[in-house]
């Protein structure tokens, strides 16, 4: 996201705020970050004083809820970290509820705050290691652009899982492929045909259900499959020597029978994962 405006002129809590409008309707954000650049401090590491709490610092982020009157700055706290300032490196914050308030819930979006606040009150290193706005040094400040804070959003188009997203089939291809693609099939189990009817007394047999079926590429939503079949069959899809994804059971029931023990007692007991409740290519 391209920054719009920071209200550098006064001391931290500072306020962003960054350009929305890129992001299209159908968009659908699911999270949201806000990455500032931290430096270390050499000198900081290197004194002698530099002990105990003088080299933490807390870093608040903040929602701005209203716009700024007289300096003054109407918040909600987002996230919040303790950090040294003894190495250089991207903090994330996660402002999700805000984004999502802006983008879903059409909110007015009065920006960010960022507030850095040394837990020791009397460091001389007071939030001097946090990139949060331009250099006020007249030498050129270049790394601005790749060190200034950024808005990072997550989302999807709400149609289809990213990893499976791929032209559509015309309905009559998509029609004759469904019916081999991975599914649950009928399977009655008699107990007397495989021999178990001297040892179950109840009940005679059962519908256990089977998986069959192909998990083509692209692996559609319906077929439940991990990330790694997705990917497993892409590969598949470029070099044949790995093996396509399986359809497998991905969710079984219990069910309860009336059994013999050693002693010829009658015990009722309930056997787990007997019955296929679900499919999916794994």
């Amino acid at each position: 996201m391209e920054e719009l405006q920071s209200d550098a002129s006064q001391e931290t809590p500072l306020r962003f705020v960054f350009n929305l409008s890129s992001i299209p309707e159908e968009e659908l954000i699911s999270t949201a970050e806000l990455r500032i650049y931290r430096q270390q401090i050499d000198d900081a590491i290197s004194d002698p004083q530099h002990t105990g709490d003088d080299g933490l610092h807390r870093i608040n982020i903040y929602e701005v809820l209203k716009p700024p009157r007289a300096g003054q700055l109407i918040t909600q706290l987002l996230d919040t970290r303790l950090v040294r300032h003894n190495a250089s490196r991207w903090e994330s914050f996660d402002v999700s509820p805000a984004v999502l308030r802006w983008t879903r819930d059409k909110s007015s979006n009065h920006g960010l705050a960022v507030e850095v606040a040394p837990l020791n009150r009397t460091s001389r290193h007071q939030g001097r290691h946090v990139r949060v706005s331009r250099s006020l040094h007249p030498l050129p400040d270049e790394d601005w652009n790749q060190l200034r804070p950024l808005l990072v959003t997550f989302g999807h188009d709400g149609k289809s899982h990213p990893l499976t997203r791929r032209a559509k089939r015309s309905p009559k291809q998509r029609g004759r492929k469904r019916n081999r693609n991975c599914r649950r099939h009928a399977l009655y189990v008699d107990f007397s045909d495989v021999g178990w009817n001297d040892w179950i007394v109840a009940p005679p047999g059962y519908q256990a259900y089977y998986c069959h079926g192909e998990c083509p590429f692209p692996l559609a939503d319906h077929l439940n499959s991990t990330n790694h079949a997705i990917v497993q069959t892409l590969v598949n899809s470029v070099n044949t020597n790995i093996p396509k994804a399986c359809c497998v059971p991905t969710e079984l029931s219990a069910i309860s029978m009336l059994y013999l023990d050693e002693t010829d007692r009658v015990v009722l007991k309930n056997y787990q994962e007997m019955v296929v409740e679900g499919c999916g290519c794994r």
